[in-house]
């Protein structure tokens, strides 16, 4: 298994962070698939999937290069470098493109774990690599980005309040399978056979919600590490509205109990009036009423104002048998 050996410094220090670079490349990787994981992934590829494969169609190197770059468990180093905190997407890709074409090249035989097939063999690499996360992320990302950045910082409030109630250990457990918090400062990050790495003291640690069902991990020599990670099921758009218990709706409404139900992650408004398919007026009246009865609290990331279930909020809702503890 992948295991890193991280000091209790390093992790207090560590942060969640968004990286519109590691956004675009999980949809690279949902490209590559060409499989949803939910019904918000599949309408996403029924919209962009022909685009991309007439690409890729067009141009005898893309299709080999991202084949090669995303190997069988190992990503090219070059094709995916780590983002840093604040960094923008065109900032990240600006280091694709500067790989050198040696480099590029033998970061693919390690991925590809042997030779590269004839057509890579060529100095044009990271050029070719940089054009076609720039196409991924103009043309499939960029257009969902303002909404997709909420939905990730929602994600952040969320892990951010879970470290502070339960500590690191619960939030490492349940960000992806294969991930989890093995004590002794040991920390599985997937299950690959790959040799332990340890992490020096002042290390930068950083964990990267994207939106698509997939993760990864990368570091930049020894400074900087990245746990990318899916964001919660209920903000990545794999939500399907459940029943309300007809006891907690007949104690405070249907609707408002609905809404209740949904604030086990923290989520703006905006989200919830396209996830209940509510009103704005009847959202933003049914959340005056539970931040007025204490069981519901905001709390504000970035620019957006989040929502979510205090404690008294969560009895409620468990002794309901609504359930909740997502993970």
């Amino acid at each position: 298994m992948g295991l890193w050996q991280i000091g209790t410094d390093t992790l207090a220090r560590s942060r969640f962070v968004l990286s519109p670079f590691a956004e675009t490349f999980a949809g690279l990787k949902l490209l590559h698939t060409g499989t949803g994981a939910h019904p918000g992934e599949e309408s996403w590829l029924r919209v962009h999937l022909p685009g991309y494969r007439a690409r890729l169609a067009a141009d005898p190197v893309s299709a080999p290069l991202v084949r090669a770059a995303l190997g069988t468990s190992w990503i090219a180093d070059f094709f995916c470098p780590t983002s840093c905190e604040g960094e923008s997407f065109e900032e990240t890709l600006a280091r694709v493109r500067a790989a050198g074409a040696g480099q590029a090249r033998a970061d693919l035989r390690v991925s590809l774990r042997g030779r590269l097939p004839a057509v890579l063999e060529r100095d044009d690499l990271p050029e070719r690599a940089a054009a076609l996360l720039a196409y991924v992320w103009e043309e499939t990302v960029l257009p969902y980005w303002e909404h997709r950045r909420r939905v990730l910082e929602a994600d952040v409030v969320a892990r951010t309040a879970r470290v502070s109630r339960g500590g690191w250990a619960a939030v490492l457990d349940s960000l992806q399978p294969g991930v989890r918090w093995l004590g002794e400062s040991r920390f599985q990050v997937n299950a690959h056979a790959n040799p332990p790495r340890r992490i020096a003291a002042g290390a930068e640690l950083l964990f990267m919600p994207v939106t698509p069902r997939t993760g990864w991990v990368s570091w930049e020599g020894g400074e900087r590490y990245a746990v990318v990670y899916p964001c919660l099921g209920v903000l990545a758009g794999d939500h399907h509205r459940r029943p309300v218990p007809a006891a907690l709706g007949a104690l405070i409404g249907t609707a408002r109990a609905g809404v209740l139900a949904l604030l086990e992650t923290p989520l703006s408004t905006t989200q919830l009036v396209a996830v209940t398919g509510q009103g704005l007026g009847s959202v933003g009246r049914h959340l005056r009423v539970l931040l007025d009865a204490g069981l519901v609290e905001r709390r504000r990331s970035g620019r957006s104002v989040l929502y979510v279930r205090t404690a008294a909020g969560e009895v409620l809702v468990e002794a309901s048998g609504t359930g909740g503890g997502r993970a």
